[in-house]
């Protein structure tokens, strides 16, 4: 009966979350979400100046601008999350090596088992958290992306339309120039040019304003002079008009959406190659997650003495290789240059054994060869 309780209390206690748990957990969120911050800044910075061309050149509204920033911080979140927690386990199991906090745990009987546990005790619900993300949020911006572009561009004539300078639009069809627009948005000395089917039409009115009417968009002049006729010919009509409405016709374009916006559904129900590519592009995800943190773990032994950031060097040759392994492991899939299979376990089977040698580095086969045997017995 005795030793029945102390084995059951041993057992339970084991099962709990302890404190170096909590700890290594704690310093581990932390610094990825200033990591992961880092990052996302970088990248959807040098994004937002492509943006920021196509609003100045009309093509997107500003509300639109700001939509497409939003959407475009989600996707690259999703796709630097592996890195982002691949750095922030070599820098801060880096630092625990650095201040002697490992040496106090494996002093006082721990392992790199009781490392991997507090590690994956994050990391585990983010590779399920960034496997959602991957497969549906991450395809929804994109989507939401497309129909945004799509939007703007069949109604971005008008978009841009300042006060003191000559916008042009249409690919030079339609010109318009504004002396003043007030608060309330009417403007005042319009100049429009319209060509259309070898016919140019010149107005000018003093005061103008953007207003729908049946379901359809107009600039309504008010106060102007029309002249509407052929260039080479004598036959021209003017006319003077207390109101006048110009029809904009909106464009009728088709939306594209990119294989990166496909639903997961349709992907999954698909039997196309460059299909099957994107489904295993979107697993990588969760995937290197799991194995990159795998690798962490002995990596950040190998320079006990190199300082936090003793080994990122390394740590940075691993991911870009890994990366880029990916990235041609997919694209010769998509191409049908290799068979799917590889494309799916090839490059992360080579980084699963990376990881087992720098283990057996550290505590050797032998010790690997235990460590299998006993989970196997379980």
């Amino acid at each position: 009966m005795e030793a029945n309780w102390t084995k059951g209390y041993k057992e339970k206690r084991r099962q709990r979350i302890t404190v170096l748990d909590k700890m290594i957990a704690g310093d581990l969120l932390k610094t990825l979400l200033a990591v992961l911050s880092v990052l996302v800044v970088i990248i959807v910075s040098q994004g937002f100046i492509r943006v920021l061309d196509k609003a100045i050149q009309g093509l997107i509204s500003n509300k639109t601008m700001l939509s497409i920033l939003g959407f475009k911080t989600i996707i690259v979140g999703v796709g630097f999350l592996p890195a982002a927690i691949f750095m922030t386990l070599l820098m801060v199991l880096g630092r625990m090596y650095r201040d002697q906090e490992m040496s106090a745990v494996f002093s006082a009987g721990g392992g790199p088992g009781l490392i991997y546990r507090a590690v994956f005790l994050l990391v585990f619900p983010l590779s399920v958290l960034a496997a959602g993300l991957s497969m549906y949020v991450a395809p929804w911006a994109e989507s939401q992306i497309a129909q945004l572009t799509h939007q703007d561009a069949e109604s971005s004539d008008l978009r841009g339309l300042g006060a003191g300078k000559f916008s042009e639009y249409s690919q030079g069809d339609l010109v318009f120039y504004v002396e003043k627009i007030d608060a309330d948005k009417k403007m005042h000395d319009v100049f429009v040019q319209n060509r259309q089917h070898g016919t140019i039409e010149i107005i000018n009115a003093k005061t103008g304003r953007l207003a729908g009417l049946y379901e359809a968009s107009y600039m309504v002049l008010e106060d102007g002079e029309r002249i509407q006729g052929q260039p080479g010919t004598v036959n021209y009509v003017i006319e003077k008009f207390a109101e006048y409405a110009v029809r904009i016709d909106a464009r009728e374009t088709a939306v594209s959406f990119a294989r990166e916006a496909v639903a997961v559904d349709v992907l999954l129900s698909s039997k196309l190659i460059v299909d099957i590519a994107e489904l295993q592009r979107r697993f990588s995800i969760p995937i290197g997650i799991m194995l990159l943190s795998f690798i962490a773990v002995p990596l950040a032994q190998i320079s006990p003495r190199g300082g936090v950031y003793g080994n990122m060097l390394v740590g940075f040759l691993i991911y870009f290789s890994y990366g880029n392994f990916v990235r041609l492991s997919h694209g010769w899939v998509a191409k049908e240059a290799l068979p799917v299979w590889v494309g799916s376990y090839g490059v992360n089977l080579t980084l699963l054994l990376v990881g087992s040698i720098l283990l057996s580095r550290l505590y050797g086969w032998q010790w690997l060869r235990l460590k299998a045997v006993k989970m196997v017995a379980r």
